[in-house]
């Protein structure tokens, strides 16, 4: 089944995608900090940022009680194209897709607890023509349940450690790039106990 998901994931655009146990997942309480602003706009815009998501501690849980993790990538020609809103939305949007596909595909086939992070802010990303996230502003439901998920930054993820640990050449902290080195984003999706009746189909932020 995993390898039926990594080649979804490549099907569906990524440029890769990788098991990573979660004991390798690196999680940093300083990383989410660097979501309060001033430095993140998208921080209180979703309910997939903070402060409405349960931060590093949460994620600790989280991986406590998964078996692996399925890490997605998409290769950018160069990280200036991130500095064009379209263009960011675009590259965002589809990675949260192909994360959220996996994870319903999992939950169908009886991996319980299957959870999807992206990166970005899915407000920005999916709904940016709205003044407010449906479920913040409003109390209601997400507008796009089936393709927005919840930013690893906002839950400590160390994503240069993540990568590394996928396989995948990431920068290191201080390291400087330039416009001609590989950039990636990536998301990953928990992967929890498989139930051999199947479990009923969910999202857990």
């Amino acid at each position: 089944m995993l390898d039926q998901l990594i080649a979804q994931a490549v099907r569906s655009g990524a440029s890769a995608a990788a098991v990573v146990n979660t004991d390798d997942i690196v999680v940093e309480d300083h990383l989410a900090e660097l979501c309060l602003p001033p430095k993140c706009p998208n921080y209180g815009t979703s309910a997939g940022c903070p402060p409405h998501v349960g931060g590093p501690e949460e994620m600790r849980k989280r991986l406590s009680s998964a078996d692996l993790a399925i890490v997605i990538k998409i290769d950018i020609p160069s990280p200036g194209m991130l500095s064009d809103t379209d263009t960011r939305c675009e590259l965002f949007g589809l990675l949260s897709e192909i994360a959220a596909e996996m994870e319903e595909t999992a939950t169908r086939s009886g991996y319980a607890g299957a959870t999807a992070y992206a990166g970005g802010g899915c407000k920005r990303t999916f709904c940016g023509e709205h003044a407010t996230c449906r479920v913040i502003g409003e109390g209601g439901t997400c507008r796009h349940p089936h393709k927005a998920r919840p930013s690893m930054s906002g839950f400590g993820v160390n994503v240069g450690r993540l990568m590394q640990s996928a396989g995948w050449e990431a920068p290191t902290p201080g390291q400087k790039t330039t416009e001609d080195d590989p950039f990636s984003i990536c998301a990953m999706v928990l992967i929890g106990s498989y139930q051999e009746n199947g479990g009923a189909h969910g999202r857990i932020r």
